[in-house]
């Protein structure tokens, strides 16, 4: 484990200082990440792909491998429990889809399986590799799962944002009645019964209605009862772009925060402050480090730590310190820092 201090910079507010320890490591593109009942870290890897099939995507080819997995960090060791999870990467390794989100009830995890934002019949052309891409999993701590839904099949037949039918499931919020699930090509955040039925909770705003595409990608529960949503935006990523959306029961999507770029994963903490964690912060694409920002009760904000590499995904620990998936488009290479403001 190591252990470091990093001071904010480039700030929104006021700075603070935070403690840092690396408390996994070696991770293949880590992406969610979630606790169990039991205290067990675990961290979802979308791998790096493998050799066969490949198919073109934006003029690159994607080529599959079993390669996706999860890990957890349980009294301080850090093990692999489920591999051989379906994963598409390009030659280096850096866009991989695979595992994405995860979430738990209890002790039982469920992850989403990403596509890369492409059609959904498209899996076809993996043969049987394919079957999982685009799926909500359920999975125990001994390393079993099962599908609970398909998630890009509602996408195929509902289309509910309109626009280019595209999918990749990416967020993940598993509760006692229903999964939340963000389909962030799709944009949209549809409600998975315990059945496997999906229903389309609310879609956001893209092209040609908004400047860029909407690309949801957090969904956590906020104290008041509803639901909240992250934005990572489309092409090119502009900076103040992103916001953060508020779903009441029942209700349609209201900006609630704006003025973030790449918003990857946001998460409550017990105070009410709200934590957003932006994968980048230069002013177009993905320029710039990443940060975890801080949105405190009264609407004030403050950098809690910058100099991030393509963070991923946010939790917060039973102890109250941070959890951040770091390194995140890395094959193995991928963290988790342990954040103490």
């Amino acid at each position: 484990m190591r252990t470091f201090v990093l001071a904010a910079l480039l700030l929104p507010g006021p700075a603070l200082a935070a403690s840092v320890d690396v408390v996994m490591s070696g991770l293949d593109n880590p992406r969610g990440l979630a606790f169990a009942a039991d205290g067990s870290l675990y961290v979802a890897e979308a791998g790096h792909g493998g050799t066969s099939p490949c198919i073109s995507i934006r003029g690159t080819a994607f080529c599959h491998g079993p390669s996706g997995a999860i890990s957890r960090l349980r009294h301080g060791r850090q093990e692999r429990i489920i591999s051989g999870l379906p994963s598409i990467a390009d030659p280096a390794a850096t866009e991989a889809a695979g595992p994405n989100g995860i979430s738990f009830h209890g002790m039982i995890g469920y992850v989403t399986m990403g596509f890369a934002g492409v059609a959904p019949s498209v899996r076809a052309e993996f043969g049987a590799a394919g079957r999982v891409f685009g799926h909500l999993l359920r999975f125990t701590p001994g390393g079993t799962w099962r599908v609970v839904a398909d998630v890009s099949a509602h996408e195929a037949r509902q289309n509910p944002a309109g626009g280019p039918v595209e999918t990749n499931p990416f967020g993940v919020l598993s509760e006692a009645a229903a999964h939340y699930v963000t389909d962030a090509a799709g944009n949209a955040l549809l409600r998975v019964a315990p059945s496997g039925g999906i229903t389309t909770v609310a879609t956001f705003p893209s092209r040609p209605a908004a400047g860029t595409d909407a690309v949801p990608t957090g969904v956590v529960r906020g104290p008041d009862g509803a639901l909240y949503v992250g934005q990572l935006t489309g092409v090119p990523f502009a900076d103040g772009a992103a916001s953060v959306f508020r779903i009441a029961p029942g209700g349609y999507p209201t900006v609630w925060a704006s003025g973030f770029k790449t918003i990857i994963d946001l998460e409550f903490a017990a105070d009410g402050s709200l934590y957003v964690l932006q994968h980048a912060s230069g002013p177009v694409f993905f320029a710039g480090r990443g940060q975890l920002l801080r949105v405190a009760p009264d609407g004030s904000r403050s950098l809690v730590l910058g100099n991030l590499d393509r963070p991923t995904s946010l939790a917060i620990g039973p102890d109250r310190a941070l959890y951040v998936a770091n390194r995140g488009i890395t094959p193995m290479g991928g963290e988790v820092l342990r954040v103490v403001p």
